[in-house]
């Protein structure tokens, strides 16, 4: 098991968790041969001991190993030491392109272009080894310090000779292209079309396809038009319009066919933005009848010359091959005698004909090819009858259709947005994005907070199952309605008591032993509470009895962990993963926050229940971005003196360190990462003031002051903001 400030391979001493992904964690550590900082991730513990994860840790090690390149994020080694299963990577300071969409909004057109450009450099190094992502999208590229733009996490990349990919590797399916989405053959035209979708995030801040499940995102990909990013930002010009366009094309003949052939139209972009350049292919122009140009028919008939040589070359060959004597007789013994019975009807192309019968006509031949064409199609008759018998769920092979959840891949996981501050549409927008369920709660808050999310049961940042229920708490001022207590009474009573009051119904159903089949079992937010006008209600209805052999979930959640194991193992489930994490609600801190099965629901006996305990809220960090005006607090300070200016934080970090400074005001760029919400800024000038002579008018008496240098400093306070 990794621990902080182990060693691995003698020279890799882990120094922090910085990330966590499906199957492997990443931490900061320093390289003690190299005296450098790397990133090293480390398969989990729980995969390490299963061959098929191994196999695809090690696969992702050599691919990503043989790409160098200043936009890929670089491997530097490969290991396993005590069952720990290693590889280290290059460490990039900065954030990832979703997070700077995020906090811009969205990007610029100029800036988007840019950041592309960069992207298509370092997938185009890895189409030239052979290798495709597959998994484009804003999560896994990073943008540096420096600014310099780079992909990462090649995790089911894949050999481009293998001839396809399967649904388990289909990467994220907000950004996935149509051949993926449906498990067929993809190519590095499937990164191109990811791309594109990643493109349109960057200019418009939002995503193409959206749905309430991942099977429907995957659908519009498949069948819905792309729409265009004017119809959300008009101001994009028409080149990276149709730049987009053709990149998310369904049919990937129709899309660009190579990175170096998008690099092209990106920078011409840049310096034509406006110009209508991109050549476009329309879906009827593949089959279309065009003029044949005089160079391609001159090739034609060059190509013809040499059939018709070879032709006759095979003629010839056949007439010498022609059996004669006692062969021929055998061979041909019936046309002979026809031919001594009526001698003057034998021409000169009887040899011909006959040369065609015997050599080109073989009987035998014939019958198997008749048969194996007879074979083919019973074959393929047999496939379509599996595939739409499967379809619709006449074949089941138990745990190839369903597998055992200790069976299963590694989940696929996505980053939890920060939400809470944001109004409940915006919040329940961007958990849709995410691929996560949004749940909603109200709490009695101060006015300014009606609409707001006060608390999220999931912490921002974390990696969260794909499908996650996030539960908002929202504010709802002082003035809610009533909400009445309906449990007990049937769908069509509750919905229609709910309506009249003006509240929203979300129907669940629920399997219950205990509760008729039509019933309410429950209700959220419950009732007997108030809730805003026109909030949403969610009503879970009973669906009857389970199957036997169900077990009923227990809730977990807000207890120890020691005795959250005892009552799932007491009801028959299995303990999986238990992880820490960091969760905002401080009464939570040291107890579950988080069951992967929900409470109430059944499954399976010897289910596998992962669970996450609370080690308190993240600690807050903040960042500093503005201008810097003039210290004119001090009277001597002369406008165009040489300053020097230091920030630190209210515990001694250093967060601008002896900037010299001539011109105010001074902008300062965003610096992420203060640990402490305030500061000081600190000026250091020299005055210096020249000798002055003064003459006394009526004694003629000189006076002289002597020069002098003197170094002033003013200091100054500065509140940093929350990131």
């Amino acid at each position: 098991m990794i621990k902080i400030g182990m060693i691995l391979g003698d020279r890799y001493e882990i120094l922090e968790k910085i990330g966590t992904g499906g199957m492997s964690d990443v931490y900061k550590a320093k390289d003690h041969k190299l005296s450098r900082f790397i990133a090293v991730k480390v398969l989990k513990q729980e995969f390490s001991e299963n061959a098929n994860f191994v196999s695809k840790f090690k696969i992702e090690a050599q691919a990503a190993a043989g790409l160098m390149h200043p936009n890929i994020v670089n491997v530097y080694d490969v290991g396993e030491e005590g069952g720990i299963y290693y590889i280290v990577m290059e460490l990039v300071e900065g954030i990832t392109l979703k997070k700077y969409i995020e906090k811009k909004a969205r990007l610029s057109v100029k800036e988007a272009v840019s950041i592309a450009i960069q992207v298509c450099m370092g997938i185009e190094a890895a189409h030239n080894n052979h290798i495709i992502h597959r998994d484009i999208k804003p999560q896994n590229i990073i943008i540096s310090k420096e600014g310099k733009v780079k992909v990462t996490d090649f995790g089911i990349a894949k050999a481009a000779t293998s001839n396809t990919i399967t649904s388990n590797v289909m990467g994220s399916v907000h950004y996935t292209s149509p051949e993926q989405a449906r498990g067929g053959y993809s190519d590095e035209r499937s990164d191109i079309y990811s791309l594109g979708i990643t493109l349109f995030e960057m200019l418009t801040g939002r995503l193409p396809f959206n749905g309430e499940t991942t099977v429907a995102i995957a659908i519009k990909h498949i069948q819905e038009d792309m729409p265009s990013p004017r119809e959300y930002i008009s101001e994009i010009p028409v080149s990276v319009e149709k730049i987009v366009c053709k990149c998310c094309q369904k049919s990937p003949d129709r899309r660009y066919q190579s990175m170096p052939e998008l690099i092209v139209d990106l920078k011409q972009s840049l310096i034509n933005p406006d110009q209508d350049f991109v050549k476009m292919i329309a879906p009827d122009e593949e089959a279309v009848t065009r003029n044949v140009s005089d160079e391609e028919m001159a090739q034609i008939k060059k190509q013809t010359k040499k059939i018709d040589a070879y032709d006759e070359k095979i003629r010839v060959n056949k007439e010498n091959k022609r059996p004669s004597g006692k062969d021929a007789g055998k061979k041909n013994s019936g046309k002979k005698d026809s031919n001594k019975k009526q001698p003057k009807k034998k021409t000169h192309t009887a040899p011909v004909a006959e040369a065609y019968e015997d050599d080109d006509y073989d009987p035998k031949m014939e019958r198997m090819t008749t048969l194996f064409a007879v074979l083919a199609a019973v074959l393929v008759g047999l496939i379509i009858i599996f595939l739409v018998g499967r379809a619709v769920g006449l074949f089941q092979f138990g745990t190839i259709i369903k597998p055992k959840p200790e069976q299963q891949e590694a989940v696929q996981t996505v980053e939890m947005p920060q939400v809470v501050g944001k109004t409940l549409d915006e919040a329940k927008m961007l958990l849709l994005q995410a691929g996560l369920t949004p749940e909603i709660e109200y709490q009695e808050s101060a006015a300014d907070k009606e609409g707001i999310v006060l608390f999220s049961s999931e912490t921002a940042g974390i990696m969260v199952e794909l499908g996650t229920n996030v539960i908002l708490t929202v504010g709802q001022g002082t003035n809610g309605i009533p909400v009445p207590d309906i449990t007990g009474l049937s769908q069509a009573e509750a919905k229609s008591t709910l309506e009249q009051l003006g509240f929203t119904v979300n129907v669940v159903e629920q399997s219950d032993e205990t509760v008729k089949s039509g019933m309410v079992i429950s209700m959220n937010p419950e009732g007997n509470t108030t809730a805003p006008a026109g909030s949403t209600i969610t009503v879970y209805i009973s669906i009857g009895g389970t199957q036997s052999g169900k077990i009923k979930v227990p809730n977990v959640t807000g207890i120890d962990e020691m005795d959250a194991i005892v009552m799932l193992t007491e009801a028959g489930l299995v303990v999986g993963t238990v992880s820490e994490v960091n969760h905002d609600d401080l009464s939570l801190s040291g107890k579950v926050c988080y069951q992967s099965y929900s409470a109430d629901t059944y499954v399976d006996k010897g289910t596998v229940i992962d669970l996450r305990v609370s080690i308190g809220a993240r600690e807050a960090t903040y960042y500093y971005s503005g201008s810097i005006t003039a210290p004119t607090e001090d009277p001597d300070y002369e406008s165009g003196m040489s300053v020097l200016i230091n920030v630190t934080g209210a515990d001694g970090s250093s967060i601008i360190s002896n900037r010299n400074v001539e011109v105010f005001p001074y902008d300062i760029p965003r610096i992420d990462g203060i640990k402490t919400p305030v500061g000081t800024i600190t000026f250091t000038f020299t005055v210096v003031k020249e000798s002055v002579t003064v003459t006394d008018p009526e004694t003629g008496e000189t006076t002289t002051t002597e020069g002098s240098t003197t170094q002033k400093t003013v200091t100054r306070e500065v509140t940093f903001t929350q990131e």
